[in-house]
């Protein structure tokens, strides 16, 4: 009579055998060891990138609040008197504050138009089929990848023609068309996203197309709109070409219509080889500011925004 043989008191047919559990195992290691790495990396990598965006901040930061022997002396060192005297001066005498009001005045038209028109493009484009609409969207993404500078030129003369060289409405009109086709590009993905049964909902109910898009689509869209609202805040505010082509008259610059770009680079030209560094660093203090708030402002929005158009 034979016996199964044992193990420790167990039969050895009652022993489980787990093939390949091993491979499994050092898989598995491998996968977290992997993991780990690229987690290092590339927090790693942001850590830098923030770090390259934030010193050059606090140096001019700093560098307003000095004098011109202490930024010689040395760049990272604390100011020895904190005062406002360098804002003063590039407020009033290097006309920081015409500009400054300049480019507001040009934002507070261009950026909402942008948004209204982009919208009412993108909202067409995603939410109705009809013949054409494809070639439309793809016309949209080629003015995205067109640069500016090769059409200058002829912008130039058109600007002219039609009367508006030199002022608000004609530099208003060039920034909406500038920023469409990022406008359109962003808000047909985020409009595609939304829910079709709420849109189908107000057409029973007899809503018309207008009042469905500013009353029921807009509102759920506001993430979207907060989000690419920001980057065309920040295009249009840091935009140097279009006003430089655009805001001169014949003989030149004409200081009561430039812009804030502008006006840095005519403020750093006034200085000459007397160079009043703090005021340079006060301008362009002036300039970071308020699109800094406005994006620590809106943060939570934006980065909902921008995820929420990655999701159907």
């Amino acid at each position: 009579m034979s016996t199964t043989p044992t193990i420790d008191g167990v039969t050895k047919d009652a022993v489980p055998v787990q093939r390949g559990s091993g491979k499994e195992v050092r898989g598995s290691r491998s996968r977290d060891s992997e993991g780990r790495v690229l987690n290092v990396f590339s927090h790693g990598f942001l850590i830098l990138w923030a770090v390259m965006i934030i010193l050059p901040l606090i140096w001019i930061l700093l560098g307003s609040f000095k004098t011109d022997a202490e930024i010689g002396a040395s760049s990272w060192s604390w100011p020895s008197n904190w005062n406002f005297d360098a804002f003063s001066r590039a407020w009033t005498k290097g006309h920081i504050g015409s500009y400054f009001l300049n480019t507001v005045i040009v934002l507070v038209f261009s950026v909402p138009l942008t948004m209204l028109l982009g919208a009412m493009g993108a909202y067409v484009l995603a939410r109705y089929q009809f013949w054409g609409n494809r070639l439309i969207y793809y016309f949209f993404i080629a003015g995205a990848m067109f640069p500016v500078y090769l059409g200058l030129i002829p912008l130039y003369f058109l600007i002219k023609q039609l009367g508006m060289l030199n002022t608000y409405q004609g530099l208003i009109l060039v920034y909406v068309a500038y920023s469409m086709p990022f406008t359109v590009f962003f808000m047909h993905a985020f409009f595609r996203t939304l829910p079709t049964a709420i849109h189908e909902a107000a057409v029973i109910d007899g809503a018309s197309h207008t009042r469905i898009f500013f009353q029921v689509m807009m509102p759920m869209a506001k993430p979207g709109l907060i989000s690419v609202g920001i980057f065309n805040l920040l295009g249009q505010w840091n935009q140097y070409i279009l006003p430089l082509v655009l805001m001169q008259q014949q003989s030149g610059f004409d200081p009561d219509r430039s812009m804030l770009t502008q006006g840095l680079v005519l403020l750093s030209q006034q200085q000459g080889y007397a160079g009043d560094l703090p005021v340079i660093f006060a301008g362009m203090t002036i300039a970071i500011l308020p699109v800094v708030v406005v994006y620590l402002t809106f943060q939570r929005q934006v980065q909902s925004g921008l995820t929420a158009g990655t999701l159907k």
